[in-house]
């Protein structure tokens, strides 16, 4: 295989490789989209098992993240990068103020934050060297940790969730399988709990499990054990493609609301929940809150402002609108709810390249 045969690089408007050998980095952005503006999407450090492997996973979440930011309705195309190496003993301040450099050769077209293996801290090191940063604690209009709105955002979806499969406003007399109580899924936890639902949690991280479990009244069952519990929703906010052939016979959820990333193994996943009326709510917009309070760093700089709380609570009323018409429609037009959350996304994109392209033709 050539290295463009892979079908991720469709609909990406450049690929860029940095590597520096003082520091070792060795780092890939990808920018899918800027038709609704720069690209912005997270940096990962992961010990890939190949550089294949690396450009493989950056074209596939800067996709992801161009389809998140525009059915979260932000000004923001989609992009992210990849640094090889292992977060645990490969990171120095050297190797950010590196990446720094990178980023700041696109000149604005793309602007990273922190994301798996990347700390606030280490972006902040980026941030020595390049404006083209977010998701930063200090300064006016710094966001600072993102998972508590995140953990907001899929508290939002499970009630619209809720209120369209029983029709009541809390989650009284609902239990949820919450599979993962890190960050988000542990703020997750405490908003469910109360809003009146019983919790099944599992987490590999016995300390925190049991804490989380002690502070909920919540169950705790081994890893493996969560896809088989009684539970109303399912509620994965751990590991992407949790839902796959060997668990999907498995899971008894009426419903699937989560926060992890890239929750169906394939796309044909999706289709065989909706055929067996599990109602799956996508998972780039139930976990849309932690974008839209990155974003709001773009938009205080734009206006000279600060954080403002008020300008995120509307973005995450607005997806909540985005995700009833994405459950109306799924139901109307009899197609999987990811088809129809993928369909906004793409004529909002679209839209936005159409009209960057007249202005271009009329100046």
């Amino acid at each position: 295989m050539t290295l463009f045969d892979s079908p991720s690089f469709a609909g990406h408007e450049g690929v860029h490789v940095f590597y520096d050998e003082k520091t070792g980095l060795k780092a890939i952005i990808a920018v899918h989209s800027t038709a609704r503006g720069p690209a912005v999407g997270g940096c990962r450090m992961w010990a890939y098992g190949s550089s294949a492997e690396a450009l493989e996973d950056v074209l596939r979440l800067s996709r992801g993240m161009s389809y998140k930011n525009a059915v979260a309705d932000l000004e923001m195309g989609g992009g992210k990068s990849v640094i090889i190496g292992d977060s645990r003993k490969d990171k120095s301040p050297e190797l950010f103020r590196a990446f720094g450099r990178a980023i700041n050769t696109l000149g604005g077209t793309y602007y990273s934050a922190e994301d798996v293996g990347v700390s606030v801290a280490d972006i902040s090191e980026a941030h020595k060297e390049t404006e083209f940063v977010v998701g930063l604690s200090g300064g006016k209009e710094g966001s600072g940790d993102p998972s508590p709105v995140t953990a907001e955002g899929v508290f939002r979806s499970t009630k619209v969730v809720v209120e369209r499969l029983w029709n009541q406003n809390d989650l009284s007399g609902l239990t949820v399988a919450v599979q993962g109580v890190g960050h988000v899924g542990g703020y997750l936890a405490d908003k469910l709990h109360a809003a009146g639902a019983k919790l099944i949690v599992t987490d590999v991280n016995q300390p925190v499990l049991e804490e989380v479990a002690a502070r909920t009244g919540a169950q705790i069952v081994s890893p493996d054990a969560i896809y088989d519990v009684d539970a109303d929703i399912y509620a994965p906010c751990a590991l992407g493609a949790t839902l796959n052939p060997q668990t999907l016979e498995r899971i008894k959820a009426r419903a699937i609301v989560g926060a992890a990333n890239n929750q169906l193994a394939t796309a044909e996943i999706g289709q065989i929940l909706h055929k067996r009326g599990v109602l799956y709510a996508p998972d780039y917009v139930v976990n849309g809150g932690g974008i839209i309070n990155v974003a709001s760093e773009l938009h205080a700089r734009q206006s000279g402002g600060a954080y403002d709380w008020n300008w995120v609570d509307g973005k995450l009323e607005r997806l909540m609108e985005t995700l009833r018409e994405i459950l109306e429609r799924s139901a109307s037009e009899g197609r999987p709810t990811h088809e129809i959350a993928d369909a906004i996304a793409e004529a909002r994109i679209n839209a936005a390249r159409d009209a960057r392209e007249k202005a271009l033709k009329a100046a």
